[in-house]
């Protein structure tokens, strides 16, 4: 069994969890931008939730299926059609051998997750099929997809019924303008008092150079740094510092100026400051966000980045106990 890529769409790719374990070594988590839209995927086609799908930005992909199959869309508001008809998102439906998967205009969000029941069984890389585009690594051939691919499928669950439907109050809406909890870091004190301030007092948006690497924001005001000795090993500019790790959902300012949250791509580590990280339970909201869209960022401690974090495990628990009834 496989599916037939007719058309690509803009950057489509096969996604699963990711492959932890390797940051260290300067290769990325990868996987699901949206990691809470992929695992409903696969519950509602009978996957386990960390099986591959397709996640598509922006611009769904025309797809021919060349044998029966379960499929449900999930994620940002790409409408899927087969055969030219309107299917409903979040929902699971048949798709008979010959038919064709297209989407249209998006509505709202960025990414959409495509799950086949089974999965996509391109081989596994390190423990993951997810495809690592900038080190030409697992997915399809290490890419985005192309017209004329042909994509594997795993062996169906058994006895999956259509039309298993996760409830609109499971599915998190992309809210406007956005808000992105920051729990201060490291290098926090590096800033002015006032530059932390307006950090958190300005309405930033979302700037067109936002990819599965990070996401760049603009239009707040310019940081400024505390002065400071030009350490041995750092750049000179006042954001550089002697290279050091970074974490997932790490903040950014080169410059001072424009905010990047480091995402799934991100390279492990390097020499610019690091005002803080965007708390785990957000993180899967930066990969909905569209460009410009408005964002605020809200400081946090640790006591609330636990308890989203339990919030964001509890929404989950509630869509398996959905889907199992």
């Amino acid at each position: 069994m496989a599916i037939e890529v007719m058309k690509p769409g803009l950057s489509t790719t096969v996604q699963d969890l990711g492959r932890p374990g390797y940051y260290h070594l300067g290769i990325p988590l990868s996987g699901a931008m949206d990691r809470a839209a992929l695992r409903a995927a696969n519950l509602l086609v009978g996957n386990d939730e960390g099986a591959a799908a397709l996640e598509a930005v922006f611009l769904g992909p025309e797809l021919r299926f060349t044998a029966d199959a379960l499929v449900t869309v999930t994620g940002a508001d790409l409408p899927p059609k087969l055969d030219g008809q309107p299917q409903p998102g979040w929902t699971a439906f048949r798709v008979r051998a010959g038919q064709v998967l297209s989407f249209g205009f998006l509505r709202q969000g960025a990414r959409a997750y495509v799950a086949v029941a089974g999965g996509i069984d391109v081989p596994a890389v390190l423990g993951s099929r997810s495809t690592y585009v900038l080190g030409a690594l697992g997915g399809l051939d290490g890419r985005a997809l192309r017209a004329g691919d042909m994509l594997p499928l795993g062996v169906p669950p058994r006895d999956v019924a259509k039309g298993r439907t996760v409830p609109e109050a499971l599915r998190r809406p992309a809210a406007t303008p956005a808000e992105l909890r920051v729990l201060p870091g490291l290098y926090w004190h590096r800033l002015t008092a006032s530059a932390q301030a307006s950090f958190f007092a300005d309405t930033w948006k979302v700037a067109p150079e936002a990819d599965r690497i990070g996401y760049r924001f603009r239009g707040g005001r310019a940081l400024d740094f505390v002065p400071r000795e030009q350490p041995f090993g750092a750049g000179s500019d006042p954001s550089n510092i002697v290279d050091s790790g970074y974490p997932y959902g790490s903040v950014q300012v080169p410059g001072g100026t424009e905010p990047i949250v480091l995402h799934r791509d991100a390279v492990s580590g390097g020499g610019y400051f690091m005002l803080g990280t965007v708390i785990s339970a957000d993180m899967d909201l930066i990969g909905q966000m569209q460009p410009h869209t408005p964002t605020r960022f809200v400081e946090v401690d640790m006591s609330a980045a636990l308890a989203a974090r339990d919030e964001r495990a509890a929404r989950l628990q509630q869509v398996r106990y959905a889907l199992q009834t």
